[in-house]
């Protein structure tokens, strides 16, 4: 597939896509990046190699694809606030998110997208999934889908093991809400704002139960939709090198970045980008 502008290469056949023939340092005027805004809402992740970006030039090409905001646990860059450290240490044993998650569904309004450069890759290891959560919903019957659309979710950020994977970042830059816990209710199926596409909106991460039910009721439902939602052929796995980008949209997608890399360093730079309350 072939844009105006640039090329556009699925990656699989449910999500994810990578861009080629765009330089970010200077390709990013109106029409560029509104080509590759509708290359995300196609794809739900989009990928670039070979980019050079400063922390200055990333969060220039983060504010012409929306605005962008801080994450609650851990400081940003000294300069640049919304610009999130994401390092692993060669001594170190957990890796940042380490499981299936939509970033920061315990907040009011999540992000509408993430944009995460590499700048140190291991020789090997390291790879991030991502799974669509509009194949997820599709793939139900009719019946569980009747049965889901009524349905809030409460999403924690203290819900089991997702905790222990910040636990190295907040150690080394705390915030004032590193020790708080953050809670909010959203809908099970969420229309998304732009496609108007229905996706599910749980994830194993951070969603512990239904609103009016108990986790132990929640729980069969739940662990099913979280099976349900990495089934292999709604899935795309990235290879990162260094100048390597990803932008994902937050409100269609799961990510995993994997952590099969020990005594290796990983270095990368995050921004999200304010989004708008689930409905």
């Amino acid at each position: 597939m072939k844009n105006s502008r640039f090329t556009v290469t699925p990656l699989a056949g449910a999500i994810g896509a990578e861009i080629g023939g765009v330089d970010l340092s200077r390709d990013t005027d109106d029409a560029a990046i509104a080509e590759l805004r509708a290359a995300l809402l196609t794809h739900g992740v989009i990928f670039l190699r070979d980019q050079e970006l400063t922390p200055a030039s990333q969060m220039e090409f983060a504010r012409k694809f929306g605005t962008p905001a801080i994450y609650p646990f851990v400081q940003g860059l000294e300069d640049f606030p919304e610009i999130t450290p994401i390092i692993k240490q060669e001594d170190e044993t957990v890796n940042f998110g380490g499981l299936w998650h939509t970033d920061t569904a315990y907040l009011e309004r999540p992000p509408l997208g993430t944009i995460l450069y590499a700048l140190e890759v291991p020789a090997a290891g390291g790879d991030t999934e991502w799974a669509s959560l509009y194949a997820a919903y599709d793939a139900l019957s009719d019946g569980m889908k009747q049965m889901l659309e009524p349905l809030r979710a409460v999403n924690r950020s203290e819900k089991g093991r997702v905790a222990q994977t910040r636990a190295s970042a907040i150690a080394s830059s705390p915030t004032d809400l590193s020790n708080t816990e953050l809670v909010a209710e959203h809908p099970v199926v969420r229309t998304h704002p732009e496609t108007g596409r229905k996706a599910l909106y749980v994830n194993l991460a951070h969603t512990s139960h239904f609103v009016g039910m108990t986790e132990a009721e929640s729980k069969p439902i739940l662990d099913y939709l979280f099976e349900l939602e990495i089934r292999p052929e709604f899935t795309c796995r990235f290879h990162w090198r260094s100048g390597s980008i990803a932008i994902w949209d937050n409100r269609c997608t799961l990510h995993n970045p994997i952590n099969d890399y020990q005594g290796s360093k990983r270095v990368m730079h995050r921004v999200t980008l304010e989004g708008d309350v689930p409905a």
